[in-house]
């Protein structure tokens, strides 16, 4: 079979600068042809845990909500890929100089799905939903401000204003994602407890699609909203009819129905899969900007408490070798918890802590770990040096290959790692007190920000449990901060400060990867990989 090329997509090449508060800003499968605005494009996606109460990307944290719920929900603005603002649900807006107060008006020719008007009432009505303690939003609530959010205030019909108790740089990119999106507000009156099972009539929005049929783990069925005329890149409905989003857990399937032609498209393609793709498929890769895939260890519970074992953890790990022979060169290794497309990435620290097998015996030596047992894991105080690694489940399997290289390279030093894979359920039993040692994940994101949820004291994905007040008045100047060069000193010492410490151990910067069929044309993506169909015609 020929081996197709992956074009890699380097989104927001300037994007550190676009970082800076904007103070104002204005104005396959079923076939058939487009031209009439007619066809249907089928989507093959992982989407494993949708069904799992992640439907509202209002209070989901996983991507796949977002990704495909951004069909149905619309946002205040739009995010270019120079990382600069345009114009969406709002037309025009401006910023308090002290970036306390943004101001929105909104365009006057906006329905939902269900005929209520978009306005000025259900912009409060959606923002003051998700800080709500009932909604139980983390995610969302967080990108709001959460203790920062003072209100959104109508001002007329469509004007509205959103106020901070504090500077809240970061809110315009926020208000750009799918998490702050906008439903219909009859539904948040008369269905919000259903919005995280989701369905047709539940997950109601302005946006290019409506969601018309809902098989959970299965399938979702979006039809064309011929009303659409409020679109982020132009002011016409959809070029097709129908978006079929089929649910397929397994790559090699979602690989096998792109080069079938049983689907037009098909994303979360790991890179060994990529490239054995036939060359008349487009592969695009786009690599996440935010924290990248990355290991999560718990001071406050277990051996993580000692900074030297922390050390000698991160140091007897061949990262190199294992996302090379893993990821096919596709996902570069990562050096910082920062991806390095995102804004404030530090480029000083690659390089600056290579697998050293010998530093870490020496730093397990120190730190009183010198005896050994049989297995050859060390000893003191007759308490084996061994930890347990938490994983949710599905687990695919380049990311179970990553954690036995992992658990074989500590072992070599004896440090022994045990893995337990989890259904939600169990996983959140033990995620809740942290009853572990050690956890893993990457978290998507275009603004610095969101370290702020994995560090700080309070932050709602502090699995490490790191609790200083120092880093915490970082991360607290750092989302009051509207120069670009401040944010940058802040977030520059935040990673420098992990690289020495080491709560989070990064380990690759994944990509998104979408194969893409020759009947698809003008297919974009935003600054996440997400696929986006404003501009796609079928044919």
């Amino acid at each position: 079979m020929p081996t197709s090329s992956v074009r890699r997509i380097l989104p927001i090449t300037a994007i550190a600068a676009a970082s800076a508060l904007a103070l104002s800003a204005c104005a396959g499968s079923s076939g058939g042809d487009s031209a009439d605005g007619g066809g249907e494009i089928v989507w093959a996606i992982e989407g494993a845990n949708l069904a799992a109460g992640h439907m509202d990307p209002q209070t989901s944290q996983l991507d796949v909500s977002g990704m495909v719920q951004r069909a149905v929900l619309d946002s205040l603005v739009f995010q270019e890929a120079d990382g600069s603002f345009s114009p969406w649900l709002a037309t025009d807006w401006e910023v308090s100089d002290d970036a306390t107060t943004y101001t929105f008006e909104l365009r006057d020719d906006v329905t939902f799905h269900d005929g209520e008007p978009f306005n000025a009432d259900a912009v409060k009505a959606n923002f003051d939903r998700i800080v709500d303690p009932e909604t139980a939003s983390a995610q969302a609530a967080s990108m709001l401000g959460a203790d920062f959010y003072e209100g959104t205030t109508v001002i007329d019909e469509y004007t509205v204003e959103v106020a901070f108790t504090q500077p809240y740089a970061p809110f315009l990119q926020a208000a750009s994602t799918t998490n702050l999106g906008f439903y219909s507000p009859a539904v948040l009156e008369s269905s919000a407890d259903q919005l995280k099972a989701g369905g047709p009539g539940i997950n109601v929005g302005t946006g290019a699609f409506e969601l018309t049929e809902y098989t959970p783990d299965q399938e979702l069925v979006y039809t064309r909203n011929p009303d659409y005329t409020w679109g982020p890149k132009g002011e016409e409905p959809a070029q097709f009819e129908t978006l079929r989003v089929e649910i397929l857990p397994e790559a090699s399937v979602r690989t096998g129905v792109i080069e079938s032609g049983e689907a037009d498209l098909a994303s979360n393609i790991p890179p060994n899969l990529a490239e054995k793709l036939p060359e008349s498929l487009t592969v695009d890769s786009v690599e996440y900007p935010g924290l990248p895939y990355s290991l999560y260890l718990n001071e406050k519970y277990g051996v993580f408490a000692d900074e030297k074992v922390r050390q000698a953890f991160a140091r007897g790990i061949d990262i190199d070798a294992a996302v090379e022979e893993i990821f096919f060169g596709q996902f570069p290794r990562a050096w910082s918890i920062l991806g390095a497309t995102t804004p404030d990435y530090d480029a000083t620290l690659e390089g600056t802590w290579p697998y050293d097998p010998d530093a870490a015996n020496a730093l397990l030596d120190d730190a009183g770990w010198t005896e050994r047992d049989s297995d050859g894991i060390r000893m003191k105080d007759g308490e084996r040096l061994s930890v347990r690694w938490i994983a949710w489940t599905p687990v695919p399997d380049d990311k179970a290959a990553l954690g036995n290289a992992i658990q074989s390279d500590l072992a070599e030093i004896g440090f022994e790692v045990k893995r337990e894979v989890l259904e939600p359920g169990a996983y959140n039993e033990q995620y809740g007190p942290k009853t572990f040692d050690l956890t893993d994940w990457g978290f998507s994101g275009v603004d610095a920000d969101l370290l702020r949820s994995h560090l700080h004291t309070d932050g709602f994905q502090n699995a490490s449990q790191v609790s200083d007040p120092e880093i915490d008045a970082l991360l607290e100047e750092g989302v009051a901060t509207t120069d670009a060069e401040a944010r940058n000193a802040v977030y520059t010492q935040l990673q420098q400060w992990n690289a020495e410490y080491t709560a989070i151990v990064p380990l690759y910067s994944p990509s998104s990867i979408t194969a893409s069929a020759d009947t698809i044309d003008g297919l974009e993506y935003d600054l996440y990989g997400r696929p986006l169909f404003y501009e796609v015609s079928v044919g």
